[in-house]
């Protein structure tokens, strides 16, 4: 049997080397050990303890300023590998928050390029083998690989090839009744499909919200890859035929609102979308749709559900962690449009996200419980994982600043998620969760979903929407590209129009209606 050599990158960081590594031999089985020396050819010291099953590592030793030399050698298991060729890198601290921000969102777009099934394109929940998929993950993965491509990342050509893979899975998928062996139900997804088969995993709900997720990423592929090269075109007719099967009014079960999900054991989950949350892009969609889909009177059921509170000086529709308003907005440019319900505050959902980031900080500042850590460059709480022990949740939609489950928990996506809302106070906010805990926070896909300083807990994984948001605010906040790319989708101008909206200008309270495309394209960017 022919060897294969080991083909390793290094990315120096601020204070930190991330390591990359691939080869044709490697299997799930493959160990490697990790070399490092201050010469090209030695001496080296073995900087892990026990043999990785991963094919990336972060030096969280490294120095700025220091030359390292790094190889990686595969152990006895690893047959038909032989070492890596020696890798030079040297940290220097980040010159700027332009450079920081790169780094972050390249990281973080990584985990959904290597923590994607080669062979179906289905992305992993969290970055295990053992995770199975999460359709929200795949729509954020949809969307971060076109952000790939326009920061040369990764090629058009594999992108786009990647693409038409996953959207092909999603679309040859079985829907059907039946309790096991389908990918989900007159159109909808199941929250969770196997990795290799892409079917349900256990008894995961027929999910809307995620399906949502879902279809966010797949209608930006669409507009996305929009040239006349043949996989791309196949890309629009996969992207269509699959929006084209979902029964929006099948999941409102005889209502005028959506329900959360589905099950084929027990039915239809007894909760509605109903309130203020994540679920505006659900109601946009399915008023858009070219289906039989909602009606306007959906949209004013939804909004009927809205509570308008004043925290910490803030006076906004209040939704606790910050997921509920980011989500909708990694895909969606409401800055400069309202509808009723916004109007009536003189207000738009931009602004309103914006106060509740605000008003979580202050929060934090305030910090009325007294929690370890919390100040006013360290805050963010959204849904995430915990330390699961007596006093503490583990995964919980912690929010602030009305102590929503709040026990000391902090979630860097739930800040970066929030970049375009209030960079003044997120982009610093970020930086010291880095300059301060990179040590035990800094993963190879960028940052790990949660920590708590309280229980000295570090949480030991990263998840796919916890990374999505934050390529997709951050591009958001640097170029706008995401916002304008979606906007031009047709379902979405439908589903705005029909839900009331109109174009808005804060300085005058009337509003200003456009002859063309009432809601795009977007602002120009910020830089």
């Amino acid at each position: 049997m022919a060897s294969s050599a080991i083909e390793l990158s290094a990315r120096p960081l601020d204070g930190v080397v991330a390591l990359r590594w691939a080869g044709e031999a490697i299997l799930p089985s493959s160990e490697f050990l990790i070399f490092r020396g201050a010469q090209e050819n030695g001496p080296f010291q073995k900087m892990t303890s026990q043999p990785l099953r991963a094919t990336a590592w972060v030096d969280h030793q490294a120095r700025n300023g220091s030359n390292y030399y790094y190889y990686v050698q595969p152990t006895e298991k690893s047959v038909g590998l032989t070492p890596s060729k020696t890798h030079q890198a040297t940290p220097v601290k980040f010159k700027s928050d332009a450079e920081f921000l790169n780094e972050v969102q390249h990281a973080s777009f990584d985990y959904f390029w290597f923590e994607a099934n080669p062979t179906n394109g289905l992305i992993r929940d969290f970055d295990s083998a053992a995770s199975c998929s999460s359709i929200a993950a795949i729509g954020f993965g949809l969307t971060a690989i076109g952000v790939g491509v326009d920061h040369s990342w990764i090629n058009r050509e594999s992108a786009a090839a990647r693409t038409l893979m996953t959207l092909n899975t999603l679309l040859n998928a079985p829907m059907t009744d039946a309790d096991n062996g389908s990918s989900g139900y007159r159109g909808w997804y199941y929250h969770f499909l196997d990795f290799q088969s892409g079917v349900r995993m256990g008894k995961s709900e027929l999910s809307s919200i995620d399906s949502a997720l879902l279809f966010s990423g797949i209608i930006y592929a669409r507009e996305y890859f929009n040239s006349a090269n043949p996989v791309e075109v196949e890309i629009r007719h996969a992207a269509n035929a699959i929006l084209k099967r979902v029964d929006w009014k099948w999941m409102c079960n005889g209502k005028a609102t959506l329900t959360h999900g589905w099950n084929p054991e027990t039915g239809f989950l007894p909760y509605r979308w109903v309130g203020y949350n994540e679920a505006s892009m659900l109601y946009l969609f399915g008023l858009g749709s070219s289906n039989e889909g909602l009606t306007p009177d959906s949209w004013k059921q939804w909004t009927a559900g809205y509570e308008w509170q004043t925290s910490y000086g803030f006076s906004y529709v209040h939704f606790a962690p910050l997921f509920g308003h980011q989500y909708p907005q990694c895909w969606i440019d409401f800055r400069n449009i309202t509808d009723d319900y916004m109007r009536s505050r003189q207000i738009t959902y931009f602004e309103n996200s914006r106060r509740a980031t605000l008003a979580q900080r202050a929060y934090a500042v305030e910090n009325p419980r007294h929690f370890k850590g919390y100040n006013e460059t360290s805050w963010g709480n959204t849904a995430c994982d915990g330390p699961g022990v007596k006093g503490f949740y583990a995964y919980m939609a912690r929010g602030t600043p009305n102590s929503e489950f709040d026990d000391g928990t902090i979630a860097p996506t739930a800040v970066a998620g929030s970049i375009p809302f209030s960079p003044e106070v997120c982009i610093p906010t970020l930086r010291h969760l880095f300059d301060s805990y990179k040590e035990k926070l800094w993963t190879s896909y960028g940052f790990a979903d949660s920590f708590n300083l309280q229980a000295n807990w570090w949480s030991p994984i990263t998840i796919g929407i916890d990374q999505g948001p934050i390529v997709l605010m951050i591009e958001n906040h640097l170029t706008g590209k995401v916002w304008e790319t979606m906007m031009k989708a047709p379902e979405l101008q439908k589903g705005l129009q029909k839900a009331g909206f109109q174009k808005f200008d804060a300085r005058r309270p009337q509003t200003i209606m456009a002859s063309a495309q009432p809601f795009g394209p977007p602002a120009p960017s910020r830089n």
